[in-house]
């Protein structure tokens, strides 16, 4: 082919290649711009009818839709502003309703009971605006599992009388290596105005106490606001309570091991004296200011739970109707009612394997022995100051027994 005719041959096909996409190209864009212009229109004119139409009532519901590890007492809430709250439900996953309660001006709605843990929970809400139209929204959150969180048991109970030795003692279901941050969420306050510190006893128990101990008839208070406090890496906190309690009279005993007396005194005044019988000389009773944390009409006690066993294993003792318990340690140091032993033991020999015994009948139904006077006439919290016996004081943590260490030591234990 020649040049000439390969020119002429390259400006046909040009032309017709460029007529073709000149085709395509006005083809196109006389659809898109008849055409699509035209659908933009229409659906512009569409949403702005629907818009007009629309309720103004702006729902909001939280916790967020999806969430997780959603707190069980604050977390949820639905509000709404321009317009009305007409209808909440809330239920579990399951379908079990949660009751709830809407504000006087229909603007707020809120769970009236805590929310389980590791439970999922579905909200649906319907408001109206000004002019009657209907909105709606729906959520669905999961709130914290047990794996994730912590709670504190404590004591004393909300509302109880307790005497002037009960300190308030946390003890956390998990670790906790952010102390200082779930301590911040604690306050014990006193109506005395005593300073209150908290000390810790390792990882999991927190304890709060005063210098001295608490005013007779004053009045405690403990707030914990422990919900969403991260007390170890994703561990929070739910608690979100207030506490009260009233402190009785003033109540120490003093048991002497020596004199084997127990001297009752109350604002410092000797009410009674009662005869008692401490830890033999193989077996003595801790020494020191111990608090008395339980009390039993009747409870059984075995020498094997606490390391008193004979050859073939079994408790060097075993009494399934001890009279009159109160209990002094957690190791097992108890106060307690003793009808075994004769009259004349009492005040002249000390014969337990550590506990501190009183004179008492078996059954516990006689109120006028020694022992039963002292069991009636104590309280959960009341101090029994045990000395002269020749053994170790007794560790703080055994027990509720903080008031053994030092103001110093005690604040040198605050992680605030």
């Amino acid at each position: 082919m020649t040049n000439s005719k390969r020119r002429k041959g390259l400006m046909a096909a040009s032309a017709l290649l460029g007529g073709v996409l000149m085709l395509s190209a006005c083809s196109g864009g006389s659809s898109a711009a008849g055409g699509g212009g035209d659908d933009k229109d229409s659906q512009a004119s569409v949403d702005e009818a629907a818009a007009k139409k629309s309720s103004e009532a702006q729902i909001k519901i939280t916790p967020a839709d999806g969430s997780d590890n959603a707190s069980i007492n604050n977390a949820a809430k639905v509000t709404v502003a321009k317009g009305t709250l007409t209808e909440v439900t809330m239920t579990t996953a399951s379908g079990t309703a949660v009751a709830g309660q809407m504000s006087a001006d229909k603007t707020s709605w809120a769970p009236t009971t805590q929310l389980e843990r590791a439970t999922t929970y579905k909200i649906a809400v319907t408001a109206k605006d000004s002019a009657g139209r209907d909105a709606h929204e729906n959520a669905s959150f999961t709130t914290v599992a047990p794996a994730h969180s912590f709670i504190g048991n404590f004591t004393p109970d909300n509302g109880t009388t307790v005497g002037v030795g009960m300190p308030v003692s946390i003890n956390f279901d998990k670790a906790i290596t952010n102390k200082a941050a779930v301590q911040k969420g604690i306050s014990v306050t006193s109506s005395s105005g005593q300073e209150v510190v908290g000390h810790w006893f390792g990882a999991n128990r927190l304890d709060f106490r005063p210098e001295q101990y608490w005013k007779e008839g004053s009045t405690v208070t403990m707030k914990l606001n422990l919900d969403g406090v991260e007390g170890a890496s994703g561990i929070y906190g739910v608690q979100q309570k207030t506490v009260t309690f009233k402190i009785g009279r003033n109540q120490v005993s003093y048991v002497d091991a020596k004199t084997k007396q127990m001297k009752v005194t109350q604002d410092g005044t000797v009410v009674k004296t009662i005869p008692i019988s401490a830890g033999a000389p193989d077996h003595t009773t801790y020494e020191g200011q111990m608090v008395i944390s339980e009390k039993f009409t009747q409870t059984r006690m075995n020498g094997a739970t606490v390391g008193f066993t004979d050859s073939d294993g079994k408790g060097e003792y075993d009494i399934k109707d001890v009279p009159h318990a109160m209990r002094l340690t957690t190791s097992g140091t108890f106060i307690h009612g003793n009808y075994w032993g004769a009259p004349s033991v009492f005040g002249n020999v000390n014969t337990s394997h550590g506990c501190v015994g009183l004179q008492d009948k078996k059954g516990a139904n006689d109120p006028s022995t020694p022992a039963a006077w002292f069991y009636n006439h104590s309280l959960i919290g009341d101090v029994v100051v045990v000395q002269n016996t020749g053994d170790k004081t007794v560790a703080p943590d055994n027990g509720l027994n903080g008031w053994n260490m030092s103001w110093a030591q005690w604040k040198a234990g605050s992680a605030v």
